[in-house]
Order: structure tokens, then sequence, then C-alpha cells
């Protein structure tokens, strides 16, 4: 929201020497929050001038110059070249003199061009910041000033004024606008604040003729409407409410004859709009975007004469469709909440309005409409057509109902002002302003819930500035909130107001003890150990997006059915991720576009894994604000899918860079394994690995992971022809596991290990098995059987070739043996190594190597 400060010193008492910053200052202690500072950018002298003379002088470009002689209040006139042809001899006009400046910035200075020294520039009105027009200069007269030559320029134009941007949060709609600032600032400083709304001159209200009475006969004029009935009756028929909620609750129309649509917008107002951020389109529309501005009620002015019988408030038909102020058709959905007359369709409720109605220099009749629609219904309708506005965005976050009157008395007024029209005496009103409900507030409810001390006439005098009407009742007070605050609805929002109003700065910063017994539980103990032992070797975290397209969720693992999102972010990625591993792809890929080669990445997240019954679910939750009963609830439950959390980690490039005597290690299997025993050791576990065929994966460099019998993942490359088609190098290692799993099954604490301090004794084995053996089983038989004596077994060498059977592999293994209590002897060592050996054989039939 922009707020122009003359505008905003206009309904509160801002003191004339009030900066940018200060305003910012005061608006963000009562909650606002602070966003840019806007002005035009401009720096004088910036004077009125008057074309005395002009030459016409061809170029060789084939441009036609004039050198004309401008008359700019002082002795001499100037002489200044201008490329422009829209102005005649006597024509008053903006002169920017050396040493002004223009925005950009672009500083003025006498210089040399076509021939002569052009002391000055004539502006157009996009040079000075009052609009688009650039094809010639801006003439004072087409605005309708005649001012005296010399005059200053900026204020005259409303060019020297500046304006403060804040951000409104979604449930302070009454902010968008300057009687909302006007009022926070008042709020914020105590400054005397005038509620624009009760300046405005209400005009005798009758019902609308939908609400029983007939419309008068038209005259003879097809389209002319008498003044002395409703000229126009509107009914509300919306048969299909979103949520319960009736699309328009309040509709509100005023009548102006005879305006004059050539008339120009005054400059004031142009200005006052351009720092608002709001073009000058004509002068009515202008109008209806400057109350709107002004008071944060959205208005509509339709072209009466347009308006074929009279006005009814509906939901779209299907297959109906509308060509909007922008010239596009558009298909309307059922649920669209539209305006409409006889023949169809005249504007999307609170979004944008119909072409076919639309003011144009032939307006001479102009019906004003201030309604009060369904922020669902508009939120909806702006979101579904790609049509978000200035009326939109308000009428989404809550209009306050008892506006539309005044709001649209205003605008009949700046109509009657400023195009020479003639108000109708009567205001038409359908649908009527509810009455807000008393909320209860303890006595000491705000102390308790913000934690601070305020006082009785605090609590009161707060709730009473914000234009709430406070009671005392025997147990504290009852509140009924203004009509333009539709959120505050409980005690809760109340004492917020309280904290807000007083002061945020009287809330004292205490940080809380936490009650003895607590901390971390043990499942976040042990999520943490495993990220950062993987932060510790050298891996990186990331946090890839939930989401994923169809052909990610196949390149992994097994492909399951996916969450599929009704209304995505990403239409491209439609879907709820089932892995980890397309989201480290993703990531790799945005690296390597960046010349990052050597990649070693891992998430711990969620996945979403439903199962059949869980998607056929689909619970029907109750309308409106109504809470669902105990059986939907747990119907609800039923139908939220599995999220296990994982961990997946991802390793490319070199893990060791080549280096003199060195040569590089490119990344594989083994890092995939490390990866794993590092998770493994972090959880206090042993894991086991066996050979495995994983979709995506290379079927030759892939293992499934255990514990126990139990399968908690898989580690292993990915297939070099996917990683091809990845933009990825042709050897990636990935391991993903379960670690929901592995929390369960990982022992209760998880124990260090002592540091030895009783030497080992070092040993290695050679073992010939078929090879359809894997060396994963030999070795969980051999430490089996070989006792607690062995600490470490370690596969070292895979043979196969001369000297061994065909059909056989030789595996060693390096084994080291210690005893916590005693220096083991060589015949221990060597005894519970042939006991292993013997555990290998049985099991799988392995043999000792001659």
């Amino acid at each position: 929201m922009r707020v122009p400060v003359s505008w905003l010193r206009e309904f509160v008492d801002a003191p004339k020497t009030l900066a940018p910053d200060e305003l910012h200052a005061a608006l963000v202690r009562v909650g606002l929050e602070e966003e840019a500072i806007h002005s035009f950018g401009l720096e004088g002298p910036i004077v009125v001038g008057q074309v005395l003379e002009f030459v016409d002088e061809p170029q060789s470009n084939g441009k036609t110059i004039r050198w004309c002689q401008v008359d700019v209040g002082e002795s001499e006139p100037r002489g200044i070249v201008c490329g422009a042809q829209n102005f005649v001899v006597g024509d008053k006009v903006v002169v920017t003199l050396p040493g002004s400046v223009l925005p950009g910035p672009f500083p003025i200075a006498a210089r040399k061009t076509y021939g002569h020294v052009s002391d000055g520039m004539i502006a157009s009105a996009r040079e000075l910041g009052l609009g688009d027009e650039h094809d010639g200069i801006l003439r004072l007269a087409e605005l309708g000033l005649d001012p005296e030559v010399g005059t200053d320029a900026l204020p005259l134009l409303g060019l020297d004024d500046w304006a403060v941007e804040v951000n409104i949060t979604p449930d302070r709609g009454y902010a968008l606008s300057i009687r909302g600032i006007a009022r926070e600032y008042s709020h914020a400083t105590g400054a005397t604040f005038r509620d624009p709304a009760l300046a405005v001159a209400p005009p005798s209200r009758r019902p609308s003729a939908s609400s029983g009475s007939e419309p008068a006969p038209l005259p003879e004029e097809r389209g002319a409407r008498l003044a002395g009935s409703n000229p126009v009756p509107v009914t509300l028929a919306d048969d299909a409410p979103i949520r319960g909620n009736q699309g328009c609750s309040l509709f509100v129309t005023r009548v102006v004859r005879d305006v004059d649509p050539t008339r120009p917008t005054p400059a004031w107002m142009i200005a006052r709009l351009a720092l608002a951020g709001i073009r000058s389109i004509s002068l009515v529309v202008d109008i209806s975007n400057y109350v709107m501005i002004e008071l944060g009620q959205p208005l509509h002015a339709y072209d009466l004469d347009a308006i074929r019988g009279g006005i009814v408030v509906r939901r779209a038909q299907k297959g109906e469709r509308i060509t909007t102020l922008d010239d596009h058709e558009r298909s309307l959905d059922p649920e669209d909440l539209l305006i409409t007359d006889d023949e169809g369709p005249i504007g999307i409720a609170g979004v944008m309005g119909g072409a076919r109605t639309e003011n144009s220099s032939s307006t001479r009749n102009v019906l004003i409409e201030a309604a009060n629609f369904d922020p669902v219904s508009i939120a909806r309708s702006a979101r579904r057509h790609r049509l978000p506005s200035e009326a939109s965005k308000r009428f989404e976050r809550g209009v306050d109902l008892a506006v539309a009157e005044p709001a649209a008395a205003r605008a009949a007024e700046l109509l009657v002002e400023l195009a020479g029209g003639v108000a109708d005496a009567h205001v038409w009103q359908v649908g009527t302003i509810s009455e807000r409900e008393a909320i209860a507030l303890p006595a000491e409810f705000v102390n308790s819930i913000i934690g601070a001390d305020f006082s009785d006439p605090e609590t009161v005098d707060s709730l009473s500035a914000i234009g709430a009407a406070v009671t005392a009742t025997s147990d504290g007070y009852s509140v009924v909130p203004p009509s333009w605050r539709p959120d505050l609805r409980d005690a809760a929002d109340l004492a917020e107001e309280v904290a807000r109003i007083v002061g945020y700065d009287r809330i004292p910063a205490v940080l809380p003890t936490a009650p003895p017994g607590r901390g971390l539980t043990r499942e976040q103990r042990l999520r943490r150990s495993v990220a950062q032992v993987l932060a510790a070797n050298g891996h990186t975290e990331v946090m890839a997006y939930p989401f994923v397209s169809e052909p990610q969720l196949s390149q992994f693992g097994e492909t399951a059915a996916a969450i599929e999102l009704a209304n995505p972010l990403d239409g491209a990625a439609p879907y709820l991720r089932t892995s980890l591993l397309p989201g480290l792809v993703t990531a790799a890929q945005r690296n390597l576009s960046r010349g990052l080669v050597d990649l070693s990445l891992f998430e711990l997240g969620t996945v979403f894994l439903p199962d059949a019954s869980a998607l056929a679910k689909r619970v029907a939750l109750p309308p409106g604000t109504q809470r669902p009963t105990d059986a939907q609830l747990a119907a609800l439950n039923d139908s939220i899918p599995l999220q296990p959390t994982r961990i997946a980690a991802l390793v490319l490039g070199d893990v060791i860079a080549k280096q003199p005597g060195q040569p590089a290690v490119v990344a594989g299997l083994a890092d995939a394994l490390a990866a794993v025993d590092m998770v493994a050791a972090a959880l206090g576990m042993t894991l086991t690995t066996r050979a495995a065929e994983v979709n995506g994966l290379h079927p030759g460099r892939t293992a499934a992971v255990f514990s126990g019998e139990v399968q908690v993942g898989f580690a292993g490359e990915v297939l070099p022809s996917l990683a091809l088609d990845l933009d990825l190098p042709k050897r990636v290692a990935v391991m993903e596991l379960d670690l929901s799993l592995l929390l369960d099954l990982a022992p209760r604490e998880v124990s260090s290990h002592p540091i030895a301090t009783l030497p080992a004794a070092t040993q290695d084995v050679s073992l010939v098995v078929a090879d359809a053996v894997t060396a994963g089983a030999v070795l969980a038989a051999f430490t089996a059987g070989a006792g607690e004596l062995l600490e470490h077994a370690r596969l070292v060498d895979d043979y196969r070739g001369s000297g061994v059977e065909p059909g056989t592999k030789s595996l060693t293994f390096a084994l080291r043996f210690r005893a916590p209590d005693r220096t083991l002897t060589a015949a221990e060592a060597t005894e519970a190594k042939l006991a292993g050996v013997a555990a290998a054989a049985k099991e799988c039939g392995a043999v000792i190597r001659d």
C-alpha cells in the first residue's frame, strides 16, 4: 500500500515537517511493515512556460523539430528545441530549466542540438511521471489549468509530494486505504483522526426495486432511465454459495447524469494516483480508483445507458462467456459470481467489469456500484482467470460493509464537481449491514495471554481507539468490534490489539525457562546425530522441494502410487515424492551447471507413501466454520499417507583429486556404502549388504542394506545410461535408507566404543567360495563364528583366475583381534580365526585357499 503524504494529511494531523522515515517508523510501531519510499524524483527549477513562437525545421533524418521561444517569467524568453508537434503558439507548458533533474536521474543542461543551443526542455507527461503519454508535450490547458507564467510547476501539479509504501498483512484489509493508514498513524502518534467516511453528505436512501416495487416505465429513447424511480433494480440471486456464504451481501447503486467524460482528470488527482501506483485512464475511472484508495471500497462505474433492464448478481451458467475491460473473451466457471443484466454478464464481481457497459467518450449517465462480495469467491475467481486487481485484493481481505454508501456518495460528489454531472437524489441499496456480535473479554485475559501488565483504562482506551464499543460487565468487558475489522473474532484478537496500540515495547523480553526433564527426544537426537556425522565426513546437506514430476517418480527404487496435488505450485511437478533421490539429482544438476563437479550431498526428509485404500478415500468436509465430527476427523486421519523419514546421499566426481603421485579417484559404490556405514555408526547399529537389483541402479554394483533380516534401504551406482540422460557424470553413487525404520531398530541407547589400551593381533584369511556366494554372506558367517575376540573384518581382495577353480572366487579378509582384559597370543587369535572359517564353511561352503 502506497500512501501519499499530502493525502494522508487530509485525514490526520501529521506535521508539515514529517519525513518519510518518521512516517515509516510510526506505522511500524503499530504492526505495519516498512517497504519503500516513492517520489517523482524531480528537482527544480521546473516552471510554467508559454510558447511565444516557433519555427518548424525539417531535418535530414526525416524528423521535423521546432525551434521555440518560450516565456518562463524572466526578462527574456528562452530558446528551446522541441521534437513534439502537438502544441500551438500561446500554449502553457511545463519547462525544465538548466539545473533541474528528471527521474533517472536525467539532469537538464543547456546543450547544442540541431544547430541551436537548447536552453531547457519542454516536458511530456511521462517525463514528469504523470503517465505513459510521450508522443507530445504536456499542455496545461488539457488539465484545465491556466497558471501564471513562471509559476513553480512542482506544487502546481502535485509533483512535490512523496509516498511511503507499507506491507499490509492479509488480516488487515482495512489498511489498504488512506482512511485506514490515517487511523493507524493516529494510533501510533496520538494525532487527531478525521474519518473521511463521515465527511460525505449522505443522500436519502431507498430500498432497491428488487425488494418488491417495479421500475418505472422507460421513456421513448431506448436505454434512458428516469430519475424519480430506481433506474436499475438489483436482485441478489446467488443460488450456489461457497461454504454457505452468499456471494454478495450488499449492493449499493448511485446515478450521476449529464457527465462530461471528456473533461480532464485534475493534475492533483493524477499525481496522487501515480504515487499510489495507479495510472490515470479517464476522469470517470480515475474517480472510482481515487475513492477506492481513499476509503478502501472498490467501485465500478457503468455506462447507465448500456445496461439492459435490471441487474442480477448470480453465479455463472455453464458455457457463459464475457469480454472483460481488457478486451479478452473469457470462459466462465459455474463458481464465478457475475454482475448481469437482461442480455447477460456485464462483469465478474469484484474482479473486472465487462466491455459492453464500459464508460467511453460518449457516456453521459453513470451508474456507480459499491458492493460487498464474499472474499473466498472473489479470491477464487481472480486466480482462476489470472486477473489480480486492486479491487480483488481488497475484497479478498474483507471490505467494510458500512463504507459502501459513503464511497458511492463520495464518487458522486467528485463526478458532480469534476465532470459537471448531476447526482440523483437517492441512493439505492440491496442487502443489509448486519450488526457485529459482542465478544466477551475477561478482566485479566489480556495480561495473562500477552505476559505484560496493562491497566484497565489502557485496555478500554485501546479498544475504543480502534473503533470498538466497550461495555463493562461483571467479569470483564463486552466488546463489539467495528465494521472495518472483520479479523477481530475472539478475545485473543482483542488482546493482540491492546498490545499493538499500547506498544509492543511494553512486552518484556524474558527467555522462558524449560521445565526439568525435557529436551530433545530420542528420535530427534538420533536424527541430528546422523546429519552431523554425514556433514562431519564431508557431505553437504540440501533441502529439496517435495514435489516431483511423473517421470521422476519412477527413476529410482520401486515404482509406487503417488499423491497428486489438486492445486500444485508447479503444474509440471504435481506429485508428492516417494523417494529423496530425485531431489538430490536436481540439486546435483544445478550445481554441475554452475561448475561444481565434485559433489557429496545428502538430505534428511520425509517421503509420502499412500496405500491404495488411502488414495481411494475422499472425506467431505462440513461447510463454513463448522467443526468436523469425530468420525470425519478419524476418516481424515486414515486418509493421510504414511510419511516416513529417510536419509539419502549422492556422491559424484572425484573423491580424491588428482595430484602429483596420486591419480584421481572417482566416486563409486564404495562411497555409497561408506555413507551407509556412517549412518550405522551414528545409530550404534551394524548394517549388512547383499547384492540386489534396484530400479535405476547398475545391476552389478548395487546392494540392498539390511539390519538383521530387515531390509532398510539400498546403495549403488546409477545406471550409466540414466546418468547421461540426467546430464550427470557416468558414475554417480547413491544410497537411501528408511531412517524411521532404523530408529525403531536401533538400540535404545547408543553406546560409545572405549579407546583400546591393549594391543591387537592382526591376521588375514583367504576363502574360496562359489561365484554365486556373496562376500557379505561369507563375512557375516565368519564374523558370527569368530566370536567376541574379532574386533574388525574387512574384504580386501576378490580374486578370480589361475590357481582358483573355474566357477569359484577367492575372497581375502583383513582381520583384527583384541581382548579387553589381556594381550592376545597368536594361538588365541588363530583359534578364533579357525572358528570363523568353520562357520563360513558350514554356511557358505567356504574353504581356506592353499
